[in-house]
């Protein structure tokens, strides 16, 4: 797939059943091993749905992007106000989320950018994120895009199931004027 034929919009209410589908496959995908089958085996596109339905309802400051490959939504971003409440200049990207069939296409790479662009723009002069320290693939997508590992790790109740998270952080580039 050409890059360029990836659409990057803010998500709508139409987008919510797609957003809940993707966010159960590509949990499935790469936490397989990681947290209990039973679990992943367990989770359904609807129960997703709503939690996207009440974020794009209500964003408390949050900014919720699709990524959509022939106006089909094949990935999305959630990102804004770090929830950790470090200081004002500091943001947070909670969560990018990508069909695995469109895995290694850039479409990823593009939502990630878009975030760290949109971030900047919020007047965020670092962000955080947090990644499950046995998810090996995105600590090195992320850490490639210039993300750094600090010391910081917690568990946390991640939609029902306790994991450990590793904290990411990267200064932003300054706002273009």
């Amino acid at each position: 797939m050409n890059p360029d034929d990836i659409e990057i919009r803010p998500a709508e209410l139409a987008d919510v059943e797609a957003m809940g589908r993707v966010h159960v496959r590509a949990w499935q995908a790469a936490y397989r091993g990681v947290m209990p089958d039973a679990y992943l085996d367990a989770l359904r596109p609807g129960d997703r749905a709503e939690l996207w339905r009440e974020v794009v309802l209500d964003p408390r400051g949050s900014v919720t992007v699709v990524a959509t490959a022939h106006r089909t939504v094949v990935g999305f971003a959630s990102y804004g106000p770090d929830r950790d409440d470090i200081d004002d200049s500091n943001g947070e990207l909670y969560v990018v989320n990508l069909d695995p069939d469109h895995w290694a296409r850039g479409i990823g790479g593009q939502l990630l950018q878009h975030a760290t662009a949109d971030l900047t723009e919020m007047g965020y002069a670092t962000a955080t994120l947090w990644v499950v320290p046995e998810n090996n693939r995105a600590r090195s997508w992320y850490e490639r895009a210039g993300w750094i590992a600090d010391d910081l790790v917690r568990s946390e109740m991640i939609m029902g199931v306790e994991v450990d998270e590793q904290r990411y952080r990267r200064a932003l580039p300054r706002p273009t004027l």
